[in-house]
């Protein structure tokens, strides 16, 4: 008995030992250097997330709810596969990160000494690059309640004010009401004599009593004929704010005399809003060895070939396709569906006959329109395969009316299938030739 008192005693020691020696986790020695790596880009104030995590005091009170998103995985938002494709802007937290928070929200979420805290992070004011040029875009008033809650896409063409051949290493699109703002994305065109500069342009619809576009009366998605300027290359998307060349050592060309030709979508919220656009780039001071290219393909968006079916809770859309031209290296994935997007693959078809799934986003969230960074060699012949499923059931919580069809539209409770892809060329390659495909122009026919 003396001898079982003894081991007792000395394992309860050894336990209490381990306990004192154990490091406390603390906010500024342990979470702090978390949240600067995954959360502050979107949780700092002027960002698209509703609370700041840039110190304790502010951080505090979301504790229990910090451990409940990172134990959950639903922050921050990453939906691409594990088992396919490297991608070097995954912000998805490790094991020990998840288990590091909740620890300390478990402890009662202690702030620890001060000297421990990483230095601050000097993030651009009001951006999230720090911008060289800053062009001024159109100024909206978006109504509270209009009619169908619809606001049609419109497009406005405003100049650079490039003077001379301008190599830019990244562009955020930065609305001043995020709130009512689905997305803007923007096109480089050249300058043309019957542009007229600030004036929006837009098509009224013939829509049913929810709001869709009906087919047969006009297109459901663009203008009629072709409007021909490019629109779509760098996008403002929830998740999605800057487009970054840098981290693939390449600059976009823009031409002097260039104009930007915006492509906005806004989404009335009840509040009367009056939106201005501002549009950041940064500037390569020399001209780059590598030029970037934004690119994207679609599904069919002939209602014929594109009509999801009521209470269809796994309908293959028609895939997206395009074959590159020449040797690309392909460095960027987006896809981009409405509120009833399911999943996205995206396949390259070698020419050799090899199939290789390069981007597989198994729970799409319309939410989160998230881009996957990566680096792969892809040979002239290769053919971009993308397919995607969409779910028109009542288990889908987003999905407005499970009980129609549903067309190829611009309203998010229509529906789209557009993946954007991005490549990396010499920089004296034609962007026109490296690729052909499907691929409407937001705008355009």
């Amino acid at each position: 008995m003396l001898r079982k008192m003894v081991f007792a005693a000395l394992t309860i020691g050894s336990v209490a030992i381990a306990a004192n020696t154990s490091s406390p986790v603390t906010f500024n020695k342990d979470v702090l250097p978390i949240l600067q790596k995954n959360c502050q880009t979107c949780h700092r104030p002027g960002q698209i997330a509703p609370m700041s995590f840039l110190g304790y005091q502010s951080a505090r009170p979301w504790a229990k709810a910090m451990k409940t998103a990172v134990a959950t995985r639903k922050m921050p938002p990453w939906f691409a596969d594990p088992s396919y494709g490297h991608f070097f802007n995954d912000r998805s937290l490790k094991q020990s990160e998840i288990e590091t928070i909740a620890k300390w929200a478990d402890s009662g979420a202690p702030e620890g000494d001060a000297k421990d805290a990483p230095p601050a992070v000097q993030w651009p004011e009001g951006w999230q690059i720090q911008p060289d040029i800053i062009v001024q875009g159109p100024t909206t008033d978006v109504p509270a309640h209009p009619k169908n809650n619809v606001v049609e896409w419109m497009s406005v063409t405003v100049p650079t004010g490039f003077t001379k051949d301008t190599w830019i290493t990244s562009v955020q699109i930065k609305p001043e009401h995020t709130a009512v703002t689905h997305h803007i994305c923007l096109g480089f065109n050249p300058h043309t004599a019957d542009v007229e500069y600030f004036v929006p342009a837009w098509e009224d619809k013939e829509r049913d009593e929810e709001g869709a576009a009906i087919p047969g009366n006009g297109p459901t998605f663009g203008r009629r004929g072709t409007f021909g300027r490019s629109m779509a290359e760098d996008c403002y998307l929830p998740g999605m704010v800057v487009a970054d060349y840098r981290p693939f050592q390449a600059a976009k060309l823009v031409p002097a005399g260039s104009d930007i030709t915006l492509n906005l979508h806004y989404t009335p919220n009840g509040t009367a809003v009056t939106d201005h656009v501002q549009i950041g780039f940064t500037v390569a001071q020399e001209p780059p060895q590598r030029r970037y290219v934004s690119l994207s393909s679609s599904a069919p968006i002939d209602p014929k070939l594109f009509a999801i079916p009521p209470n269809d809770a796994n309908w293959p859309s028609p895939p997206a396709e395009a074959t590159f031209n020449q040797d690309v290296e392909l460095v960027f994935m987006m896809p981009h569906m409405h509120v009833r997007g399911k999943d996205m693959t995206y396949t390259l078809e070698y020419p050799d006959g090899r199939k290789e799934i390069v981007l597989n986003v198994p729970h799409y969230d319309f939410n989160w329109q998230l881009g996957y960074n990566t680096s792969i060699k892809v040979p002239k012949g290769t053919r971009l395969h993308v397919d995607a499923h969409f779910d028109n059931s009542a288990n889908n919580r987003f999905n407005p009316n499970p009980n129609r069809t549903v067309y190829y539209g611009e309203m998010t409770w229509e529906e789209m299938m557009f993946p954007f892809f991005g490549v990396v060329v010499d920089k004296d390659a034609d962007p026109k030739k490296i690729m052909t495909g499907r691929g409407p122009r937001p705008g355009g026919a």
